[in-house]
């Protein structure tokens, strides 16, 4: 029997893990299987544990998940702890560890694909939930000139910024001045077409705009930052990369990723 690994959300009929998996199996040569997996709301616990049990080496995790899965592990990498959340699950005997590959897949897409350095940078990073704390300890170990963080509710972005010991800037959104070099949008406004309350002035001709959600038309993030000169990327990319990460901590082997994200570009 092959090694076998699931993503594990709900819904999670749509994802593109498991094709992104065999894409990367395929590539490496490694026999594997890997597929989703449907968890009750009140389940995940007990889905965990079944597959667990069931010999299953692996799981990535997705929405609403990510919170239960880091408090079930017995070790966390230090980017998981930074996170407060978990994507990546190794299973060992009775041991979980527990890893975060999101903010890593964020910093690959933005180096390795968009070819923008981000040491020596001002970084403008919006929303202070799960994904923007994925994001900062990745973002922090390349070295940025500066590190800012805008919210909707201040209050939490100082609770996240005061977590790193790296002097993070937290602003109004009607305070911010631009351009930044690199906006991200960490927020989940996108997927009801919503757009954070941005002044224009944070963008430029040398801004590169990445949104985290992706699909088959520019987000409205992605619009208003072209509208005001920006170049602008959505998230497939960093989900090809973090799923990139992934493998390599189950596997020990980096996939490359240029033909697969091309792959699912030319099918969206």
């Amino acid at each position: 029997m092959h090694d076998f690994y699931r993503v594990i959300g709900n819904p999670v009929g749509h994802s593109k893990s498991p094709a992104i998996h065999a894409a990367f199996a395929r590539q490496l040569g490694i026999e594997l299987e890997y597929a989703t997996c449907l968890a009750p709301l009140d389940g995940f616990a007990g889905t965990v544990a079944a597959l667990a049990a069931a010999g299953c080496k692996g799981a990535n995790v997705t929405v609403p998940f990510k919170i239960a899965a880091f408090d079930l592990c017995t070790r966390l990498t230090a980017r998981a702890q930074a996170a407060g959340a978990v994507n990546t699950l190794s299973f060992d005997g009775a041991a979980i560890a527990g890893d975060n590959t999101d903010g890593a897949g964020l910093v690959a897409d933005i180096v390795g694909n968009a070819g923008v350095t981000i040491a020596g940078k001002r970084v403008l990073l919006v929303g202070a939930g799960g994904a923007a704390r994925g994001a900062i300890l990745p973002l922090l170990e390349q070295g940025p000139a500066a590190l800012t963080l805008v919210n909707r509710t201040a209050a939490s972005a100082h609770a996240v910024a005061a977590q790193f010991d790296f002097p993070i800037a937290v602003r109004q959104f009607e305070a911010l001045d631009g351009p930044f070099d690199i906006v991200i949008n960490a927020t989940s406004a996108s997927l009801t077409g919503a757009l954070p309350p941005l002044p224009a002035a944070v963008f430029g001709a040398g801004t590169l705009a990445l949104d985290m959600m992706y699909g088959a038309a520019p987000t409205p993030f992605m619009a208003f930052a072209t509208g005001h000169g920006a170049s602008a990327r959505d998230g497939l990319g960093m989900l090809v990369e973090q799923a990139a990460e992934a493998f390599h901590v189950w596997r020990g082997v980096r996939p490359a990723t240029a033909a697969v994200l091309a792959q699912l570009r030319a099918g969206a």
